[in-house]
């Protein structure tokens, strides 16, 4: 806790104390009184707007589910947001994909459109742009991907797509994105597309279940598999983390290329996270799954089968990682650090095989960008770096399954979608969108405070791809297989 908060409890528990003394000093000793914890979590909701931008939290999720006549009508009433912010429909279009993941702006300067990939399967669209303005979406690649999930802009001008698809998920790389139009792929390996001057696949960055991506200035990136501990066999590990290092790194001060055998990721070497460092980095396995680790070198072929890389390699598995943002104030001082989700299961325990198991926000650093580009391989270990994770937030009943985050620019405020089960709750309720602190000066890790910025209402739906233009003054989010049947963007503004 920092200073402000700590001088701003003490203020809080001392007016409260004298306003119930006030009020009623006979039956003060008789009303239930809240914990410490609870004062806490009171008074980050007083301080919503200094600390989160705006007014106040939602006190609740939303248990409202609006039909599809209604959603139709007005498809900005899919979102309730806290007091002082505004929602407006970008895109509500009948040909937008009705599973739109993760998303981005772009160009990176003065951007016209989203690009946007489609969870469905390899007989859908799979990567869609949209305009910004119009709402208008138009179609990059028509079929072959299945269930596309992680997207970004790279820092040379292309864009990566990649497959939630298990042990077969790949990454395409896309040139002109603005201007090329219904490519198809193969529907697995890794033959040419039908446009294979402007998509192109990277068996480089091997195959797994692509999730998280954190790409560095210069190329480097940090890629997830979103799997869930058990997959194929029980006693089987869940999702690793892993480091593709270019042959040739990037110069950030390059102009665009030109052709996709320009790009970095033709070729490469990669490393996957273990923790534990202690007794000649052999203090790994189950119960050793936070704190500093390893880069473990990955051999081989491309492409290369990540999933049983990890389990051979006994990398340190999560529950099921989801997307991921880098630290951009980190970045700014020349350091590495990334944030993801961990989305967890959330099945209500009022069911026999209920998990409780509610997720968490994690961050890594991995020290410097010079140490985490370098290559000192010995013994299998690439030496140059020493990556830490640690958890930031931890998932409640309340707060669960945690999927898609991003930082707000200027800020540091994390906001952070649900994934949740909360339509088969004896009571249903909506997912939700939080606003997380990061952690500030006291002496734990842990984030200093989260509070409900938004609400879905409709309980077949999730928010997901949520991620803020450059300024941090609009937050852009995808309500996922929502009632309508097909695609919804919302521009949420007023952020102060």
């Amino acid at each position: 806790m920092n200073r402000f908060m700590k001088i701003a409890v003490a203020g809080a528990v001392t007016a409260a104390t004298a306003a119930a003394s006030a009020h009623d000093y006979g039956r003060i000793h008789h009303r239930p009184r809240l914990d410490f914890g609870q004062r806490i979590e009171a008074l980050t909701r007083l301080e919503s707007l200094e600390l989160f931008g705006f007014f106040a939290p939602l006190a609740d999720s939303s248990t409202l589910s609006l039909s599809a006549t209604e959603a139709e009508a007005n498809a900005a009433r899919l979102l309730t947001v806290a007091p002082g912010l505004r929602v407006r429909v970008l895109s509500a279009a009948a040909n937008l994909a009705p599973n739109i993941d993760q998303m981005f702006l772009f160009p990176v300067k003065h951007p016209t459109h989203i690009i946007a990939c489609n969870e469905q399967g390899s007989g859908q669209i799979g990567v869609q742009r949209i305009n910004i303005k119009t709402g208008v979406a138009e179609t990059i690649i028509s079929s072959g991907l299945s269930s596309c999930d992680p997207a970004r802009v790279t820092p040379w001008g292309t864009v990566i797509v990649g497959e939630e698809n298990g042990t077969n998920g790949r990454l395409f790389e896309i040139l002109d994105p603005l201007n090329t139009n219904n490519v198809t792929v193969p529907a697995s390996g890794f033959g040419a597309s039908s446009d294979p001057a402007h998509v192109v696949a990277r068996p480089a960055l091997g195959q797994f279940s692509f999730e998280g991506i954190g790409i560095l200035p210069n190329g480097v990136v940090y890629l997830t598999d979103e799997n869930r501990p058990g997959g194929g066999g029980i006693g089987n590990p869940g999702g690793a983390l892993v480091k593709f290092i270019p042959s040739t790194l990037w110069n950030s001060g390059a102009a665009a290329i030109t052709s996709l055998d320009q790009s970095p990721w033709t070729a490469g070497n990669l490393y996957g996270f273990r923790v534990g460092r202690n007794t000649g980095n052999t203090d790994v396995g189950q119960g050793n799954e936070y704190g500093r680790g390893v880069w473990v070198e990955i051999a081989g072929a491309a492409p290369i089968n990540l999933r049983a890389a990890a389990s051979a390699l006994k990398l340190t598995a999560y529950y099921r990682p989801e997307d991921m943002s880098v630290d951009q104030e980190a970045l700014a001082d020349g350091d590495v650090r990334f944030c993801g989700t961990n989305t967890g299961q959330e099945v209500p325990d009022t069911t026999p095989n209920g998990d409780n198991h509610w997720g968490e926000v994690y961050c890594v650093t991995d020290g410097t960008v010079a140490e985490a580009s370098a290559i000192s391989v010995t013994a299998g270990i690439n030496t140059a770096s020493i990556p830490e994770y640690h958890t930031l937030v931890l998932g409640t009943k309340d707060f669960a399954m945690p999927d898609n985050l991003d930082i707000q620019p200027g800020t540091g405020v994390f906001i952070v979608d649900e994934d949740g089960e909360g339509a088969i709750y004896d009571t249903p309720h909506n997912n939700d969108i939080w606003a997380c602190l990061d952690d500030g000066d006291d002496t734990d890790t842990l984030t200093d405070g989260c509070v409900r910025a938004m609400s879905l209402n409709d309980l077949t739906a999730e928010p997901t791809g949520g991620f803020f233009d450059a300024s941090g003054s609009h937050y852009y989010v995808s309500i996922q297989h929502n009632i309508t049947g097909h695609g919804v963007i919302l521009d949420v503004s007023g952020w102060r």
